[in-house]
C-alpha cells in the first residue's frame, strides 16, 4: 500500500510539473524560444493582431479561428530601458496603447542597411534587423518594430530606446507569416501581465499542447 501511495504521489507530481512546463512556455515565462501554434488551422484572413506585453517581455499574436481569439505564435522581445508611459521623445520609454484604442502598423520598411549610434563606444553600426514595422502612435513618432542586429543578446530584456526589439530571425518569421500594414498592436504597460482574451486562448493552448 505504501508503495502505490507513492507512486500515485510521484505521479501527480510529475503531471503538475509538465503542466506547469506547458503553461509557462505558453505564457512566455519559460524560456526564449519563437513558437507557433495552431499551425495545423488557419485564421480567418486579416483577423491577425499583436499584443506586447512589457510585463512578460513577449510579442503575442492572436488572430480567429472559428470564431474565437486563438494565439497564433509568440516571440521573445526587448523593450524599453525606462519602465512606465512614454512622455516625450528621449525619455527612453516604450508607449503604452490606451483601452480600447490599439495601435497599428503604418508601414514596413526595409531596414537592412539602417545604421544607429547608441553612444555607447561602437560608432553608428546596423542596428534594426531586416525589417522596420512602423507604428502609428499618436503622440509619438518614430516607434516601431524592428530586428536587434549586433544587439541579439538583448533579447528579452529592457534595452531599447522605445522601440520594439525582436531578433533578427524572428522579425524575418514575423513578417513572413503575420505583418501586414494596417494591423493592429496592443502594448500592455507593465501591470498588466494579459487581457481577459488572452488569459482564455492560452488556457485553450495549454489544454491542446497536454493532449497531443
Amino acid at each position: 500500500m505504501k508503495k502505490l501511495l507513492l507512486m500515485i504521489a510521484l505521479f501527480i507530481g510529475v503531471t503538475a510539473s509538465a503542466a506547469s512546463v506547458v503553461d509557462a512556455d505558453v505564457m512566455g515565462t519559460k524560456d526564449d524560444k519563437a513558437c507557433h501554434y495552431n499551425t495545423d488551422r488557419k485564421a480567418d484572413k486579416g483577423s491577425e493582431f499583436i499584443v506586447i506585453s512589457k510585463k512578460d517581455l513577449r510579442l503575442y499574436v492572436y488572430g480567429t479561428i472559428k470564431g474565437d481569439t486563438a494565439l497564433l505564435a509568440k516571440y521573445p522581445a526587448c523593450l524599453s530601458k525606462v519602465k512606465g508611459q512614454k512622455q516625450k521623445v528621449g525619455d527612453m520609454k516604450t508607449p503604452s496603447s490606451p483601452a480600447g484604442k490599439p495601435f497599428s502598423i503604418t508601414q514596413i520598411q526595409d531596414a537592412s542597411t539602417w545604421k544607429h549610434d547608441f553612444k555607447d563606444g561602437r560608432g553608428s553600426i546596423k542596428a534594426y534587423g531586416n525589417w522596420f514595422m512602423r507604428l502609428k502612435t499618436p503622440g509619438h513618432n518614430g516607434i516601431g518594430i524592428h530586428g536587434s542586429t549586433n544587439n541579439a543578446e538583448s533579447v528579452p530584456g529592457r534595452a531599447s530606446e522605445g522601440c520594439i526589439r525582436l531578433r533578427d530571425k524572428d522579425i524575418i518569421d514575423l513578417k513572413e507569416h503575420y505583418a501586414r500594414v494596417g494591423m493592429k498592436v496592443i502594448i500592455l504597460d507593465e501591470e498588466t501581465s494579459q487581457l481577459p482574451f488572452e488569459a482564455k486562448a492560452q488556457q485553450k493552448q495549454i489544454k491542446t499542447l497536454q493532449t497531443k
